[in-house]
């Protein structure tokens, strides 16, 4: 499916966007993880979280739909069995949570994907989860992978990267660990799976180490609890992205997940100059949630340090295209991880921008955008998305302001992540159409 995108003019009014991604993995894990029943509202039912509840089903939770986002999990206290393969789809973090989960188990389960997730690499949690007595059958260290769980001895590991899906991989199997495991990476990631396992009731604490707190979890037993998923920062970036650079633009992002850990766009963005403004902040979850008001700015080229990475790097696509529309040179650095993504962001944005008129570069972690300002982006180029669904969204956007339409070869896969992206941008005016 192709979608064209075209100068939209102003953008306005209110909408939440879909609930967040991470925390929805993460809900319907832990549910089948513990015991009696865990209720979750605003569940993100997008193809990715999708395979997560049918993966929860295939371990032996009874996971069932009640409509609108609401969603319960039968948990039984622990993985069983599984009589199939686990089909992870797209998703690296379905892969990686439930691998580091089920190896806490005397169980052999067979990990699989579409070929896209089968490229990305597996061995960053292989090596903790080896260390702590798991087994891993796999010829290239990618999927197809059998995973042989049973009896584990805590760890202490010192990650080479900071990745949230690492960390929680080694975290949800030191739940059934003998002793403590503690996790120490370079930067802090995402913190969804502490805060949730507090949630559960899980032996979880924090240990000083290097002079930072660091996540320590001991053998738990979890016990079903309420969950409410607010809306995906991730996710909101697009609609953020569009008012930003579409003159005249004002739009209110409703009950945004508004985690410090996931607000490197936002921080970015603020120093570009963007007219952001939070409204009705409340935090009912142990997730602080507020709206966001978005209006068109004038933004100029920045630096966002290395270390900010982990806190935007599913955001960096749309931030170079915001960077297009920019005042001056944007460089952003440390993020190597777009390399292995759905596909190499880095080399897919880059073509792209310069497809469509823009002056970039790549760096071996990143990208340099140079922008001429607002109304300056020509456009009128047809994308290769390579079946990533960010990649997709983001020239999307760029054409709501370009001179003259952009057109994606492939859409279909943004159900990965955002259903009905289109009919979501139109509700603020943007012209999304088939091509």
């Amino acid at each position: 499916m192709r979608l064209k995108s075209r100068f939209s003019g102003p953008l306005s009014g209110r909408a939440r966007p879909p609930g967040d991604k991470s925390i929805s993995h993460r809900a319907l894990i832990l549910g089948a993880l513990a015991q009696g029943a865990t209720t979750i509202d605003g569940l993100l039912e997008a193809d990715d979280v999708l395979h997560t509840a049918q993966a929860a089903r295939a371990f032996g939770a009874a996971v069932e739909r009640g409509g609108d986002g609401r969603w319960t999990v039968e948990g039984a206290g622990g993985f069983k069995q599984p009589p199939e393969t686990i089909d992870c789809g797209n998703s690296g973090t379905a892969a990686r949570l439930l691998m580091g989960a089920a190896s806490a188990y005397s169980i052999s389960a067979r990990f699989d994907g579409d070929q896209s997730l089968r490229k990305r690499p597996m061995n960053r949690i292989v090596a903790p989860l080896t260390q702590m007595g798991a087994r891993f059958d796999s010829a290239k260290g990618t999927l197809p992978m059998v995973v042989h769980g049973g009896k584990l001895s805590g760890i202490t590991y010192r990650s080479p990267v900071s990745s949230a899906q690492v960390k929680s991989a080694v975290l949800l199997a030191g739940l059934g660990a003998e002793g403590e495991t503690i996790l120490i990476e370079p930067e802090r990631s995402r913190d969804h799976t502490e805060r949730m396992l507090k949630v559960f009731g899980a032996n979880i604490d924090t240990v000083e180490i290097d002079g930072v707190a660091r996540p320590r979890v001991r053998a738990s037993a979890l016990k079903g609890a309420y969950l409410y998923v607010p809306g995906d920062p991730s996710s909101a970036a697009f609609p953020i992205a569009a008012a930003l650079i579409a003159q005249k633009s004002e739009v209110r992002i409703e009950d945004l997940l508004v985690n410090p850990l996931r607000l490197g766009l936002i921080e970015t963005l603020l120093e570009m100059g963007a007219a952001l403004t939070f409204e009705e902040r409340r935090d009912p979850i142990g997730e602080p949630i507020a709206d966001l008001v978005v209006k068109t700015s004038k933004l100029r080229g920045v630096t966002p340090p290395p270390r900010r990475a982990p806190a935007m790097i599913d955001e960096f696509p749309i931030l170079s295209v915001i960077a297009a529309f920019a005042e001056g040179e944007t460089r952003i650095e440390g993020a190597a991880e777009l390399r292995i993504k759905e596909s190499d962001r880095i080399t897919l944005m880059v073509d792209g921008l310069k497809a469509c008129g823009v002056d970039a570069e790549e760096l071996p972690d990143g990208l340099i955008v140079r922008g001429e300002g607002p109304k300056s982006v020509r456009g009128g180029a047809s994308i290769r998305t390579h079946g990533d669904h960010r990649v997709a969204m983001s020239f999307l956007v760029l054409g709501l302001a370009s001179k003259e339409p952009v057109v994606v070869d492939d859409a279909e896969m943004i159900a990965t992540s955002f259903p009905d992206f289109p009919g979501f941008m139109r509700s603020f005016g943007a012209k999304i159409e088939s091509a």
